[in-house]
């Protein structure tokens, strides 16, 4: 296993994505308690709220009747596991860009933060930005979610154009 610093370094976004979506939870949690509560309209009057809610499954609230005995297993085991699986893959290859590298580290940090909530947070994730969607796919507000959603969607996108990208001479690490 070639582990250099270079590997290591984007696993500095991680650990700011982790920081900054656990401190923007921990705040929401202890000065808006409930769920379901409008914080405040930020902009636009309709366009951009916090708006804290909990999510007791996984991304759009997928998996909400799913027995609570089978939840433990969905929704933090499996999770782990795949994440350190591709922790272990990260390390292992040298076959990411180095962009690939900062967005890998980007989800990782994401599903982390997210993962944290569901075994330290017994009432569900905190979810708290919400967007108004214009009624696109039928719905007038996106499902709300928390810098840790955002950190995985948009690190996974960016994961899946850099695929799509021309490599350059000496791009992969």
């Amino acid at each position: 296993m070639n582990i250099t610093s270079a590997k290591i370094k984007p696993f500095i976004l991680t650990g700011i994505i982790l920081l900054i979506d656990q401190i923007s939870k921990a705040i929401i949690a202890a000065n808006w308690p409930g769920d379901g509560v409008l914080i405040k309209r930020v902009f636009g009057g309709d366009f951009f709220w916090i708006y804290h809610v909990r999510n007791k499954a996984i991304a759009f609230s997928l998996g909400q009747g799913i027995p609570d005995g089978i939840k433990p297993v969905l929704f933090i085991i499996f999770p782990l596991i795949v994440l350190a699986l591709l922790v272990v893959y990260y390390l292992k290859t040298d076959e990411f860009t180095r962009i690939q590298q900062w967005a890998l580290a980007g989800i990782i940090g994401g599903g982390l933060g997210n993962l944290i909530d569901r075994i330290f947070r017994p009432d569900g994730v905190v979810d708290f930005l919400s967007i108004k969607f214009f009624g696109i796919f039928g719905l007038d507000r996106w499902p709300t979610f928390n810098i840790a959603d955002a950190s995985v969607v948009v690190c996974g996108i960016l994961l899946i154009v850099s695929m799509f990208l021309p490599q350059k001479k000496g791009d992969a690490v």
